[in-house]
């Protein structure tokens, strides 16, 4: 009888970022990474020249797939200590920065600091 491991029963990812290699698809780190699809320095100019007003320019979706060594390299994940290892939580997310007052500082107005007129 054949000996059959995890592997065995795991969907086979082809070929991976960097490395070319073969990984389980349970192994593999994944993320999605959202950009937009013009670049920063030709955001204004697409805008200035597309004839709807207020239109948003769409963004690009993808979902990347990292061996480990290849997201350690990147700077994907980190390197965790022995003893963290065993912590299975994932890690906390960032949290946006909310507009409620601390202890001692006036609220922020609703509408953000007004725009100086110019001439």
């Amino acid at each position: 009888m054949e000996d059959t491991t995890s592997t065995d029963r795991t969907r086979q990812l082809h070929p991976l970022l960097q490395l070319r290699e073969v990984l389980p698809k349970d192994k593999a780190i994944k993320r999605f990474l959202v950009r937009n699809i013009v670049e920063q320095a030709a955001v204004r100019d697409v805008q200035e020249a597309c004839v709807y007003d207020g239109y948003t320019l769409p963004k690009l979706y993808a979902k990347v797939q990292y061996c480990v060594s290849c997201a350690i390299h990147s700077h994907v994940v980190t390197v965790r200590s022995h003893t963290t290892r065993r912590n299975r939580e994932p890690p906390q997310r960032f949290r946006r920065r909310e507009d409620t007052a601390k202890p001692g500082q006036t609220p922020r107005p609703a509408g953000g600091p007004p725009n100086p007129v110019r001439p």
